[in-house]
C-alpha cells in the first residue's frame, strides 16, 4: 500500500516536472496552470524546510571522556 502511495507521488512529480517543460516552451494553458501549481508546490516545500527547527546532535553522552 504505500509503495502504491509512492509510486504515485513520483508520477505526479514527474508529470509535473513535464509541464514546467512544456510551459516553458509555449505548451497549452493547462500544461501552464499545473506548472505554476508545480512550482508553487516546490517553493512551499523549500520555504518549509528552511524555517523548520533543526536539531543540535550532541554527539555522546557529555562527559570528558574518562
Amino acid at each position: 500500500m504505500v509503495g502504491a502511495v509512492l509510486v504515485g507521488v513520483l508520477v505526479l512529480v514527474v508529470a509535473g516536472c513535464g509541464c514546467v517543460v512544456w510551459a516553458d516552451r509555449g505548451g497549452p494553458r493547462w500544461a501552464r496552470v499545473v506548472a505554476a501549481l508545480t512550482l508553487g508546490a516546490g517553493r512551499a516545500v523549500r520555504g518549509y524546510q528552511r524555517n523548520r527547527p533543526r536539531r543540535v546532535s550532541g554527539g555522546g553522552d557529555g562527559g570528558d571522556g574518562d
